[in-house]
């Protein structure tokens, strides 16, 4: 049994992430912000940190066996501002920050750092149909995800100055019915429409969210794996595919496919909609060649296990 530090633990990867630790036996101790809002329970607890003010629960990092750290405000939430694109790089680095501070503080016994990062990391496909996935050595793409993910990932680097492993996982589109890109696929297939993003041709680099906490702990508890690996799904999708076999899986036949403009998609969401439309094919091969197995490798298996779980 050891003792997790999660951060972003009350996020949808977080909460998986928690349930799963626990399930295996493991105490799990959540840093946020906001402790007293939440029941601890069991192996649960919560403790205080709060990287814009720089402060952490001293007593929870001497407790502390590993780390896997998610936090971070949410690329998709909000419309991307000048004020919310700081809060998005912000939250990330300053969080990194504070980590490496205190484990290089705080007297620990934690030997593995696990790391989110996203693969906004890359640019757009430089080819479409059947471009030449991106690979982990690729460099960062010179724009706003780009620059952002080089910095979060460049925050968390004295983890290895210290004598500590750290594994950095570029998470692809987590598909989930609790949230994320898919909840918003399926609120329009209520009224019948599955809305196709401008073309449909742009392909998206998926994980199904129980194959990305199996993930999360392969990378914590093998001591092999170290630096960075692409958190995707062996077989990329693209939209138009994605949005039919979920379209079939929720109403049958019943439904009428819309392909929604990309011109509307930059009035509503501005800047954010480049992400939105960009297409970015990323390789799984480095975890699957680590051992990693997925449980769900096509979108038809992911969509039809997340179905049948509602």
């Amino acid at each position: 049994m050891q003792t997790i530090l999660i951060t972003g633990g009350t996020g949808l990867i977080g909460k998986a992430l928690t349930s799963a630790l626990l399930a295996a036996g493991h105490k799990v101790i959540i840093l946020t912000r906001n402790p007293d809002r939440y029941q601890e329970s069991g192996k649960l607890s919560y403790a205080a940190w709060d990287p814009a003010a720089g402060t952490i629960d001293e007593a929870a990092i001497r407790k502390g066996s590993a780390v896997i750290h998610l936090a971070g405000a949410g690329v998709a939430d909000k419309r991307w501002s000048v004020k919310r694109k700081m809060e998005i790089l912000n939250s990330r680095v300053k969080g990194g920050e504070l980590l490496c501070k205190a484990l290089t503080t705080i007297p620990n016994e934690i030997s593995v750092v696990v790391a989110a990062s996203a693969i906004g990391w890359y640019g757009p496909d430089p080819v479409i149909p059947n471009p030449k996935p991106f690979e982990e050595t690729a460099p960062a793409y010179d724009d706003f995800l780009g620059s952002t993910c080089q910095i979060w990932e460049r925050s968390m680097d004295p983890i290895t100055a210290m004598g500590k492993r750290l594994v950095v996982l570029r998470t692809g589109i987590v598909l989930a019915m609790e949230g994320g890109a898919l909840a918003e696929f399926v609120k329009p297939l209520r009224f019948g429409f599955a809305t196709i993003l401008s073309s449909g041709k742009q392909m998206i680099s998926w994980i199904h969210l129980q194959d990305l906490v199996r993930l999360y702990l392969n990378a914590m508890e093998s001591g092999s794996w170290q630096g960075i690996y692409n958190a995707v799904g062996p077989i990329p999708v693209n939209n138009k595919n994605l949005v039919l076999t979920l379209a079939k899986l929720v109403r049958g036949s019943s439904f009428l496919p819309i392909h929604v403009p990309g011109i509307l998609l930059k009035m509503v969401l501005g800047e954010m909609s480049i992400e939105v439309l960009k297409s970015t094919t990323v390789s799984s091969s480095k975890i699957r060649t680590a051992g990693f197995q997925f449980a769900f490798p096509t979108i038809e298996s992911a969509l039809n296990s997340l179905i049948k779980s509602t």
